[in-house]
């Protein structure tokens, strides 16, 4: 294996590190995480009440671009709720990407309705436009719907509307969850347009995407121009970003729910923090509810590490144009931003030729203390979702066998945890 050696000389080049292991994306903290923990605990404010949780939340709103921020204990949870809010109940159908984590899928479960799976394109990874259409072109009908919801919870109480339902199934689409694979944004304005036509609520899963934008925008200086390019979770109802420990920016674990809508802003905030009454010592819960608001100590970590973004994406992308560089005279594919899009890189990822190439690939590396992985395995693959409805998946399909994340922590001169 042999023709791999050259890479591995070049990453470990590339990351400073001559033996060491090389995981595939490790946190930095560059900034004032230690100051900020230090003044949380010193508060004594240490779980979901206290003052970083309000400041996180802000920052995130006003990175994004969102009016509304809403911080929870982690993206899943992030997502959960905002199904719960759009209307997803049991026994409703929600359409996303066979091509994704598992909690895009889990999240989608909690809620009692079952998944539809969609193929995605190849030049995004993320949810297509054209499949959506297509399937909901096949497979749909629209009827109109007289839907008792309460009202403390969902998109709205007893009304009438139009909607799509499965022919097949008779069961009402109640979401569409498109996600942007490794923070590349998908074709997300299409997609919007198609919900729209078909009336159904769209939540984008974000989690991967902090700081990337689709339409053009302008990087310089490591600063991103605001106001050229709109931020990935901005399209529909709902968008949720995530903070686990892999991700570009870590609280440890954390999600935020963004919205421009002030009525599901209040609603979700109410919905994951128990459904609890504001009462200076009475416990009054009105709905069924989520314990599910991030602690203060992950807030003051996230307030330090969002100060950092902008110069984490910007190194990531120079990171990404070494690579791009770099397998340019190979015979393998560097995975590139799609058009239209400012991606954050946050995991760089290559295509190889086949099955075969991909294993052979995964094996040297890891061998060699180089951390690489596998895209995920197809959510229609795993047993508690063999047997739901899903279109040819000839893109995902094809990806699943070639696609691998290769290291992509931020490159930090001299810094060492």
């Amino acid at each position: 294996m042999t023709k791999y050696s050259q890479l591995i000389s070049f990453i470990r080049s590339t990351f400073h590190e001559p033996s060491e292991f090389i995981p595939l994306h490790d946190p930095r903290f560059i900034g004032n995480e230690r100051k900020y923990l230090l003044d949380a605990m010193d508060t004594n404010f240490v779980s979901s009440v206290g003052e970083y949780v309000g400041r996180f939340e802000r920052m995130c709103a006003e990175y994004t671009g969102a009016k509304y921020a809403v911080a929870t204990m982690n993206g899943t949870a992030a997502l959960h709720a905002s199904l719960v809010l759009a209307g997803v109940s049991q026994n409703d159908e929600v359409l996303t990407q066979a091509l994704t984590f598992i909690a895009t899928a889990n999240a989608r479960s909690y809620t009692g309705a079952q998944p539809v799976f969609i193929d995605v394109d190849r030049e995004t990874m993320g949810l297509s436009p054209t499949a959506l259409k297509a399937w909901l072109s096949e497979n749909t009908e629209i009827r109109k719907i007289t839907r008792q919801v309460s009202s403390n919870v969902s998109l709205g109480g007893t009304s009438e509307a139009e909607g799509a339902f499965n022919k097949t199934t008779n069961r009402r689409i109640a979401a569409c969850v498109p996600m942007h694979t490794f923070g590349h944004p998908c074709k997300i304005d299409e997609i919007a347009e198609i919900c729209a036509e078909y009336n159904i609520p769209l939540v984008e899963d974000a989690a991967e995407s902090i700081g990337s934008y689709y339409s053009p925008c302008e990087i310089s200086e490591g600063k991103i121009s605001r106001g050229k390019g709109k931020h990935t979770g901005l399209f529909g109802e709902m968008g949720i970003l995530s903070f686990n420990g892999n991700k570009i920016i870590t609280t440890g674990g954390g999600g935020m729910i963004v919205t421009n809508n002030e009525e599901l802003a209040k609603k979700a905030k109410h919905l994951t923090t128990t459904g609890k009454i504001p009462h200076r010592w009475e416990f009054n819960h009105d709905i069924t509810a989520y314990n599910y608001r991030l602690t203060n100590l992950a807030a003051a970590l996230g307030c330090a590490q969002l100060e950092s973004l902008d110069f984490f994406v910007s190194e990531k992308r120079k990171l990404a144009e070494q690579y791009a560089a770099f397998f340019a005279s190979t015979s393998i594919q560097f995975f590139t931003e799609p058009e239209h899009c400012k991606s954050n890189y946050w995991l760089n990822a290559i295509i190889m030729n086949n099955k075969e190439e991909r294993d052979e690939f995964l094996q040297y590396t890891n061998d060699h203390n180089v951390m690489t992985r596998p895209i995920w395995n197809l959510m229609n693959r795993l047993p508690m979702y063999a047997h739901c409805q899903h279109d040819s998946l000839e893109n995902s399909i094809w990806l699943a066998d070639r696609v691998v994340n290769i290291p992509s922590s931020v490159i930090v001169e001299g810094y060492r945890k």
